[in-house]
């Protein structure tokens, strides 16, 4: 099983040409979750999982994990505003080291601050309304989240060919 989330760098070094990623923006009441194509160009909202007991949040992780064939996660690390980890980022941390044991995929984790937010915004531009809002934003935020952690690891391939063609 996956021992110790990974830098994004070290993730980037072990995936295989196609795999999926799925993004996680791990709530108090839901679980969002999002998936890349494989490809890892696109992010596109998934599902949003209602939380109950750690064992069933797992099982229903797993369950998508294994449909989807998906290769690492990527779970949004909610610092506090200073940069700070808070009880929120304690909490991801051990559903990570917790989900690490049940599940023989990499983790990573991506900082998640204005996920929300600006989902949020983007759905009150779009005239969305408040009910529909709550039913999407927990899958659009992990959506959002995996879609900055698949532009960067673009970035970390660019500049590895780039250092390989120059070498």
């Amino acid at each position: 099983m996956s021992a110790q989330p990974l830098s994004l760098d070290t993730l980037a070094a072990q995936l295989p040409t196609k795999a999926r990623l799925l993004g996680v923006d791990l709530g108090t009441k839901t679980i969002g979750l999002a998936l890349s194509d494989v490809e890892r160009r696109i992010a596109t909202p998934l599902v949003t999982l209602s939380r109950t007991s750690f064992a069933k949040d797992a099982e229903a992780l797993s369950a998508q994990i294994l449909k989807f064939e998906v290769f690492a996660l990527i779970l949004g690390l909610p610092y506090d505003m200073n940069g700070a980890e808070g009880p929120r980022a304690q909490s991801t941390r051990a559903f990570a080291r917790n989900i690490g044991r049940r599940e023989a995929v990499p983790i990573a984790f991506w900082d998640e601050r204005f996920s929300t937010a600006a989902v949020n915004r983007a759905l009150i531009a779009n005239d969305v309304s408040r009910a529909r809002r709550a039913e999407v934003v927990d899958k659009m935020a992990a959506a959002y989240i995996l879609q900055g952690a698949l532009d960067r690891l673009a970035g970390i391939a660019a500049v590895s060919a780039t250092a390989i063609r120059a070498f």
